[in-house]
C-alpha cells in the first residue's frame, strides 16, 4: 500500500518562495508518475505539476500547468523516495491545499497525467496560504 505524506506548507507573503515535500512509502517514486494538485475553497482540484520517467527510466519528463509554469519546479530524490515542489514568486491565487498523488500505471497521452481521477494514491494535503 502506497502512502504519501506532504509537508512544507505554510503562510507566506506574495513574492515569497516555499518548498513542498511528498514522502512516499510502500512504493518507489522511480516507478510511478508523481503529481502535485491543488484545491482552493469552492473550486475543483486542479493539476499543478507531474514528474515521470521514460520507459528506460533514464529520462525525466516534467509537465506544468500554465498558471505555474516558470514559477514552480517539480523534482524528485530517489534515495529519499521524495518528490518536491519548489514554488517561487508566489501569488495570492496560489492559495490552496496542495496534494501529491501517484499514478501506478503509464498513460500514453501526457494530458492523462493532468486528470486527478487518473491517480491512485493521494496524500492528506498541506495548506499553502499566500497573503497580498
Amino acid at each position: 500500500q502506497v502512502q504519501l505524506v506532504e509537508s512544507g506548507g505554510g503562510l507566506v507573503q506574495a513574492g515569497d518562495s516555499l518548498r513542498l515535500s511528498c514522502a512516499a512509502s510502500g512504493g518507489t517514486f522511480s516507478s510511478y508518475a508523481m503529481g502535485w494538485f491543488r484545491q482552493a475553497p469552492g473550486k475543483e482540484r486542479e493539476f499543478v505539476a507531474v514528474i515521470r520517467r521514460s520507459a528506460g527510466r533514464s529520462v525525466f519528463y516534467r509537465y506544468y500547468a500554465d498558471a505555474v509554469k516558470g514559477r514552480f519546479t517539480i523534482s524528485g530524490d530517489d534515495a529519499k523516495n521524495t518528490v518536491y515542489l519548489q514554488m517561487s514568486s508566489l501569488m495570492p491565487e496560489d492559495t490552496a491545499v496542495y496534494y501529491c498523488a501517484t499514478a501506478t500505471r503509464t498513460y500514453y497521452s501526457d494530458t492523462d497525467y493532468y486528470t486527478p481521477t487518473n491517480y491512485h494514491y493521494w496524500g492528506q494535503g498541506t495548506q499553502v496560504t499566500v497573503s497580498s
